[in-house]
Order: C-alpha cells, then structure tokens, then sequence
C-alpha cells in the first residue's frame, strides 16, 4: 500500500482520536491546576497542585474511592460467573429456541442506563414486586438506609450488566470446535472436566476482555447512584463519579473536579494494568 493511500485511510481516525480524546485531557490536565468556579470561568487562578492536595486530603473521596472498589470486587465477579454459567446453559439449547432466550437476556441490557436504573427501583418502591418479596422472606418491611441502598446499587450492577456477559460469553462458546469437546469426552472427562479444561481455556483472553470492560462500566457507574439515592449525602453511597459531579455541580469546584478526573483515569489504568498484561502474554503465546 502506499503512503499516500496509508495516510487517507488512517487520517480521518487519527484526527477523530485527537479530537474526542487528546485534546480533552491536555484540557483536562491543565485546568487540574487551576481554581474557578462557573462565576470565574474567565477569571481562572493557577494553583499548581493544591487541588490534587485537597483530593488527597478530602476523607469523602476516599469514601467514594472504598465503596467504587467495593462494587468492583463485589459486582464484577457475580457477574463473571452467573453470566458465563447462563451462556453454558444456552449453549446447550437447540438453535432454534435460543433467540427467544437471547432476547429475554438482552432486555435490561439495550434500555438507555438511566432508563434500566428507575425501572429498578420501581421493583423495590413501597408497592413494588421486591419490596414484596423482600418483606415475605424476612417478614419485615424494607427500610431505605444506608445498607439498603448499597446493597440495592450492588444488585443494580449485577441486573443490569450481567447479560452483557452472557451474550459475550455465548458468542464465544459459537468458535469451540465440538471436536475438543469430543476428544474430551472420549478420553473419560465428564461434562465440569471438559467446561474446565477446554472451554474456560479458550475463553480465557475473551473472559479477560470482558473482565476489563466490566471494571471500566463499574468505575464511571453514575446513572444508578443519582436514581437510586437521589444524590442524598446521607446514603454514603457516592461512587468516584458521583462525587466528582458533586464536586462540580454542588460544590462548584471545578478545578477540583478536573483534577479528579485525571486522578480517575490514572487509577483506572492502574486497575487495568495487570488484566492487559496478562492478556497480551496470552496472546503471545498462542502464535
């Protein structure tokens, strides 16, 4: 290909990249340093790093911090496991059946997130279907406080994300040649033997994958905490991302704000790391 050819196709995606991802964190970076309000907008003062100080300092943030991770390490492996148990199950209906299933699953999945989060809590409203059931298993009525709402946020990102990985999952259970299966069972593995030294293998850097997206979806969960708390302080309950909206909306700091964003994706990077390395090194070894 020539250059002149390379370059037309790869311009357009290059100066879109630059555009919607560079420019803003260059923006982003250097109004970290900086102290304004929506008042002052024009009239931004230089601060250097106080405001990375105030955040490091702020017992707020690193409240928001601990229960951001408290979702990831809760959340993400229920959904790891349910999801990939349920696409084993649908892998074994027959092909004509499945899109009804399919669909079924999909369908907290494709409504818009805020959507999904007031659908939610309509299950656990004062007449809702999980209030009911909440009240028939421990016979007491459900009281929205801090435990509550927590525990409900943890199961709005398990009803709402798993079927992401379902489908996922599904789809790469479709490019398991039979054959392995086969040469498994025929060498004496039962059914959990061969799901746990065939299948789970081959869709080992594809459970990665997922695992990285998943973590990403949790770290910027928003929509859910402004629905089911109402941004009520007295839940406790505020994510990175929802206290960084605080911190800008509420408290108009928003060279503070700023500042925790950059924080945010470098701790998001810092998350990410080990599932990248980890799955470049099997990429590598598989050619």
């Amino acid at each position: 290909m020539k250059r002149k050819t390379f370059i037309g196709f790869v311009a357009p995606s290059v100066i879109l990249m630059v555009a919607l991802l560079i420019i803003p964190l260059v923006v982003a970076i250097a109004l970290g340093f900086q102290s304004f309000t929506y008042l002052t907008l024009n009239a931004r003062k230089f601060v250097g790093l106080e405001n990375y100080q105030s955040i490091l300092l702020d017992s707020r943030f690193w409240q928001a911090v601990r229960f951001t991770f408290l979702i990831i390490v809760i959340v993400t492996p229920l959904e790891m496991i349910i999801g990939s148990i349920v696409a084993l199950l649908l892998d074994q209906i027959p092909k004509g059946r499945r899109g009804i299933f399919v669909s079924l699953c999909l369908t907290t999945y494709v409504s818009v997130p805020i959507v999904a989060a007031y659908m939610f809590r309509g299950l656990f409203q004062s007449d809702g279907l999980g209030t009911w059931i909440i009240e028939q298993v421990t016979g007491q009525h459900l009281i929205m406080n801090e435990f509550a709402v927590k525990m409900l946020i943890l199961a709005y990102g398990v009803w709402r994300d798993t079927p992401f990985v379902i489908i996922i999952v599904f789809a790469g259970l479709q490019s398991l040649s039979l054959e392995y299966l086969d040469a498994a069972a025929i060498d004496g593995a039962n059914r959990l033997q061969q799901i746990r030294h065939v299948t789970i293998p081959h869709l080992a850097p594809l459970l990665m994958l997922i695992a990285m997206i998943v973590i990403m979806a949790k770290y910027q969960l928003f929509d859910a905490i402004f629905v089911l708390t109402g941004m009520n302080p007295i839940y406790h309950a505020d994510t990175i991302m929802a206290y960084n909206w605080r911190t800008a909306m509420e408290l108009e700091q928003l060279g503070k704000a700023n500042a925790m964003s950059i924080l945010t994706v470098g701790g998001l990077m810092i998350v990410l790391i080990p599932f990248l390395v980890r799955t470049w090194r099997s990429q590598t070894r598989e050619r």
